[in-house]
Formats: C-alpha cells, sequence, structure tokens
C-alpha cells in the first residue's frame, strides 16, 4: 500500500500544498505549512482532501496568513489504516487534529472547515474555545444533517455491492456523485474531478472509502454535541453557504444561523456543496475580511 500510495504523490506533485508527514498515534498524516502571519488551519470534508483548499490557500497567505493544511486520516495523501480498529471517524479526527496543532507549536488559530470537517471543528471550538479566534463553516455537517438524502439511498441499497464493484464501474459511478457537488461542472471536470477520484478509487481508494469515510457517516457525531451550539457564541463564527447545496441543503444553514448567537452567514449565489470549486473567489474575500475583522 506505501509503495502505491508512494508512486501516487510523485504522479501528483500538484499536491505540493501537503509537502510533510507526521506520524500521529503511529500513522502518518500529510500536511503543509504555508506563508507567515495569524494562523489559519484548513480543515476539509469527504470524499476530498486538502486538494479543495488549492484556490484558497494563496489568497490567505497572500493576505498575511500562516496556513497549516493537513489530509484527515484515512484521505488524500494520508496514511489509509489497515485496522479497522482505528477510528477515522469525526470523532477520531478531533485529537489528530489537537496533535497537529501540538507538532505546529500552535495554541490558537482560526479554524476554516467544509463538510464533515466542519464537525470535527465543532466538537473541537466547543472543548477548546480558548484556542480558536475564529471558526468559519462552509457548507458542513450539522445536527442529524447527514448522510445526505443520496448518500443514505446508496447506504440502504447496500454498500457491498459498491465496495465489489470493477474499478471502472466504481470510478464512473462516483464522478456522477461528485458532479452533484458543484454548479459548474465544466469546471470541476477540467480541474479537480480525476484527482479527487483517484484518491477514492484504485486498489487503495476503493476500499478505504468505505472503510475510512462511509462507515462513519453517522450523525451522532454532530448530534451529541449539537446542544451545546449556542456555546459557540463565545468565538466569532461565520457561515459560508452554496444556494444549490444538493448535499446540506441551505435550511441547515439558517437553523445553524438561528442556534449560534451573534453568527454570521452568507449564501452564494451560483455555489454548489464543493462551494471552493464554485466560488473561490467569493470564498477568499470573505474569508480574508472576517479574519481582519477577528485577528
Amino acid at each position: 500500500m506505501h509503495d502505491l500510495l508512494g508512486r501516487f504523490i510523485q504522479d501528483n506533485q500538484i499536491h505540493h500544498h501537503v509537502n510533510e508527514h507526521v506520524l500521529i498515534n503511529g500513522t502518518r498524516i500529510a500536511h503543509g505549512v504555508h506563508g507567515e502571519g495569524s494562523p489559519v488551519v484548513l480543515i476539509h470534508g469527504t470524499p476530498s482532501s486538502s486538494y479543495i483548499w488549492r484556490n484558497i490557500l494563496p489568497s490567505l497567505v497572500d493576505a498575511g496568513h500562516r496556513v497549516h493544511v493537513f489530509d484527515l486520516l484515512g484521505y488524500g495523501l494520508s496514511e489509509r489504516p489497515w485496522s479497522p480498529e482505528i477510528d477515522t471517524s469525526v470523532s477520531g479526527q478531533v485529537p489528530i487534529l489537537e496533535q497537529l496543532l501540538a507538532h505546529w507549536g500552535l495554541d490558537k488559530v482560526h479554524v476554516v472547515s467544509h463538510d464533515i470537517g466542519g464537525g470535527v471543528a465543532q466538537r473541537f471550538s466547543i472543548d477548546s474555545p480558548g484556542r480558536v479566534y475564529s471558526l468559519t463553516m462552509i457548507d458542513v455537517v450539522s445536527f442529524d444533517s447527514w448522510p445526505s438524502k443520496r448518500t443514505h439511498e446508496q447506504m440502504q441499497a447496500g454498500l457491498e455491492k459498491l465496495i465489489k464493484a470493477p474499478e471502472a464501474e466504481h470510478r464512473e459511478h462516483f464522478r456522477e456523485w461528485l458532479y452533484s457537488t458543484v454548479q459548474n461542472k465544466e469546471r470541476l471536470a477540467e480541474t479537480s474531478m480525476e484527482v479527487f477520484l483517484d484518491f477514492i478509487c484504485n486498489p487503495v481508494g476503493q476500499g478505504s472509502l468505505f472503510q475510512h469515510q462511509v462507515m462513519h457517516y453517522d450523525p451522532k457525531h454532530t448530534d451529541e454535541y449539537s446542544a451545546r451550539y449556542p456555546e459557540l457564541a463565545r468565538i466569532p463564527v461565520q457561515l459560508i453557504w452554496g444556494a444549490e447545496d444538493a448535499w446540506q441543503v441551505v435550511d441547515w444553514a439558517h437553523k445553524l444561523r438561528e442556534t449560534i448567537p451573534g453568527s454570521e452567514l452568507h449564501i452564494l449565489e451560483n455555489c454548489g456543496h464543493f462551494a471552493m470549486e464554485d466560488q473561490p473567489e467569493k470564498i477568499s474575500t470573505l474569508l480574508i475580511e472576517f479574519l481582519r475583522q477577528n485577528g
């Protein structure tokens, strides 16, 4: 497996934003640090990787931030553990984030999160509010908002068939699935579609997608904290949402806004669930301004 991933890393030098590796609890996490200034940590979701931040990261660096990115355990260029005993759920990723912060020497950070990364960010920010300058959540999971209707239907229909599907069939199935994350399908096809598919297809990715991601699509990881969402009012919170998000519909954005006193909500037109693919410029502008206000 390591040889396969190693070759994959070589073949994808476009992933230069995660150019370092660290062992945490005996598992390898791919990460990278860019720029100088106030620290920002970007937390991606499923079924993507830190590659989804590639159009946001340079703007934050240019605006005077030290930007920290990493691939969640079981995702992207991080290790895909063999043992099902190793917890790659939303809850299991929180201690990894805490140890990464220790590795980076960071006491307090701005947190920017997407999708299930929002679940990780919520748990961390509620338990350690003194460590968070500000929290931005982009099209995140919350309450019992996930898995999405479509994913739930797939899970009901039986994952076994998908897990064992021939690679070409698997790839086409998930190509269609990923197209449902954006409004601008042409741009996704021309830029990142094959990269995202490479991570969840092939002999490593296909099994790993189910073991490390889909198996843990369980709303308990957010719902058991949802009664505490009002506590997030202790820190500045910004919500950014795609108006056309088919995975986390915009109703959840309004519910979060109402539940977190003082939070601000920006709804972006012509924008789906992978908001950073559809509207990177608008998101960069909103982030830079919000970080400036809450420096």
